[in-house]
């Protein structure tokens, strides 16, 4: 309940209401990553983002062989599991389709916020059946938080097109 009353403030609400237009992000996962990010400004670029989380594969090169390896896990710990946690509602959702919580959260909001919303969403569900069929699905949900911690920065940063 407290987590919901400082959404209201001034200071949070409308980045709080334009991160709940997407699936998956509700109140708390919005306000920890607003609070916990601070200025999103400070990121130049969305993969930067992405690295602060730690939602970027590690490499091990030498000469000209080069093996990818699991996810850093450098950085926020917290965000990064609420970001997974929000990737695996792609698992059960059907691309184009909205729920009406969904929908009720995106009221108000500009139409250019919701649209990148539903491109997202549209994006990450596609994103995460094609990774799941050849892969296991925690690898999929990882490489989908990566590409939703994109999406945020995004949103954050008013790169809606």
């Amino acid at each position: 309940k407290r987590i919901e009353e400082f959404s209201r403030l001034a200071d949070y609400a409308e980045k709080v209401n334009r991160l709940v237009c997407l699936k998956g992000i509700k109140t708390h996962t919005a306000m920890s990553l607003v609070v916990e990010t601070g200025d999103f400004q400070r990121f130049p670029s969305a993969p930067q983002y992405a690295a602060f989380l730690g939602l970027i594969p590690g490499e091990h090169s030498s000469s000209d062989s080069c093996h990818r390896l699991p996810i850093t896990k450098a950085g926020n710990s917290h965000l990064r599991r609420l970001l997974v946690e929000a990737a695996n509602s792609y698992s059960r959702a059907r691309v184009g389709r909205k729920s009406n919580d969904l929908k009720q959260r995106q009221q108000g909001n500009p139409p250019e916020v919701i649209a990148y919303a539903d491109k997202a969403s549209d994006r990450l569900r596609r994103k995460y059946m094609r990774i799941s069929t050849r892969s296991k699905a925690n690898i999929a949900k990882t490489a989908v938080a990566r590409e939703l911690a994109c999406f945020v920065w995004g949103m954050m940063n008013n790169k809606l097109s």
